[in-house]
């Protein structure tokens, strides 16, 4: 995996991509976390039996992974990429850095 990368991205830019229908936020938090507090547009794909297949077709979006803190996602992104598939993107901070700049999430997962 040494070829793989993945690349940082600030959740002002993640929210406005998401906005514009250029990503797709994929939320490897397991499903506790998410019931507790989960970003407004989420996919929910826990890293604890992560699968990069259940991931949905983004259909021409850029897949962008998101976890509490910024490393589970990183783990799910070089998983992806072992996979075979070009997701090498990831919410830097995750869910604490989104909140820290203001940005709105939701409740009941």
């Amino acid at each position: 995996m040494a070829d793989h990368k993945v690349h940082d991205l600030m959740p002002d830019e993640v929210s406005k991509g998401i906005a514009e229908g250029r990503y797709l936020l994929v939320d490897v938090r397991e499903p506790n976390e998410v019931a507790a507090e989960a970003y407004p547009d989420g996919v929910v794909v826990p890293l604890s039996s992560f699968d990069p297949a259940a991931i949905p077709d983004p259909q021409g979006r850029e897949v962008v992974f998101a976890c509490r803190s910024g490393k589970r996602s990183v783990t799910a992104s070089l998983a992806a990429q072992a996979a075979g598939l070009p997701y090498d993107k990831h919410l830097a901070g995750g869910i604490l850095g989104w909140k820290s700049a203001g940005l709105p999430t939701r409740t009941g997962g």
